[in-house]
């Protein structure tokens, strides 16, 4: 849950998907929806997917592996993960390259190349510091004081260079470029793409859903019917031709968000008929919280709601 996401958002849902799940073999047993909903609003949702597939992967072996080939095998463990769970939970000799051991690393050896492309080069200086006796000695702990390191000390700005333990050792420090890097290469702007989505209510107050294929951007969550979302804005005749049944649609509002390649741009029609004929399935306004309905969707429904 961590990974791309903070801890103060994490948390609450760290603490309920344990009490959900409290065993491997129990999240391998889960079905795929019940755990997509218990993440629905973290973000990420392949990281979702990929945790249940590890989960069954697990179960079906008996244990997790305890070396960074096995973990390397399972699903969704790349090579951080690999790297962190062999060193903080088996001992294994491995330095866990995050965004804080990336700072550190660049820092002390003064890694000129902008990133991404300094991946490799930093990589390879973090085994320098993995190599060394006291990182042989204690894995997980030299794991975990790279973490804090670079977490308290050697911070993404003002580093307080007069308080870490490396600072004699630091070729940044010496140089004056400590808050100067790791340098990144400069970010593209992010594309504009838009959609129109439609918030179908019955006389009972049930709403249409459905459910996005299962892999790709928010791979099996549950969504409010829609259009295609692109770059040029949908006209009227166009975005007709999606609607699930052909109504007065009357607009209820709209929605940004934001996703990690592009901007999104959303406008939400609404209408209400006795008995809805479309693909897809019901839920009452009450059902909605238990469905596993990404952030995006939950604005589209306060949207249509007027909340």
């Amino acid at each position: 849950m961590l990974q791309q996401t903070t801890v103060t958002a994490v948390l609450p849902y760290y603490e309920s998907f344990l009490t959900r799940f409290p065993t491997v073999q129990a999240l391998a047993a889960a079905p795929e929806a019940e755990v997509m909903a218990a993440w629905a609003g973290l973000g990420y949702y392949a990281r979702a997917r990929n945790l249940h597939a590890c989960a069954q992967a697990v179960a079906a072996q008996g244990a997790f592996p305890a070396d960074i080939e096995g973990l390397r095998a399972l699903p969704g463990i790349g090579p951080y993960t690999a790297a962190a769970v062999a060193a903080i939970a088996f001992g294994v000799p491995a330095v866990p390259v995050d965004g804080n051991v990336e700072r550190v690393t660049s820092r002390l050896f003064a890694i000129q190349t902008p990133l991404p492309a300094a991946k490799p080069e930093i990589a390879a200086a973090a085994a320098r510091l993995g190599s060394q006796p006291e990182a042989q000695a204690h894995p997980p702990d030299f794991a975990q004081a790279l973490f804090d390191l670079g977490a308290t000390v050697c911070t993404p700005t003002s580093p307080a260079c007069a308080i870490c333990p490396w600072m004699n050792h630091c070729a940044a420090r010496a140089s004056g470029s400590a808050a100067d890097l790791p340098r990144k290469s400069p970010k593209a702007a992010r594309p504009m793409r838009h959609g129109v989505m439609f918030w179908l209510t019955d006389a009972d107050g049930r709403v249409l859903l459905r459910r996005r294929p299962p892999r790709g951007l928010l791979g099996g969550m549950t969504e409010v019917p829609g259009t295609p979302w692109r770059v040029p804005a949908w006209t009227d005749a166009e975005w007709r031709a999606h609607a699930p049944m052909p109504l007065a649609w009357q607009r209820a509002g709209d929605v940004r968000h934001g996703f990690t390649h592009f901007e999104l741009s959303l406008e939400v029609l609404a209408a209400t008929v006795p008995r809805i004929e479309a693909e897809g399935f019901l839920r009452h306004h009450s059902e909605l919280e238990a469905e596993a309905l990404p952030s995006v969707m939950r604005k589209v429904a306060a949207a249509a709601s007027g909340r």
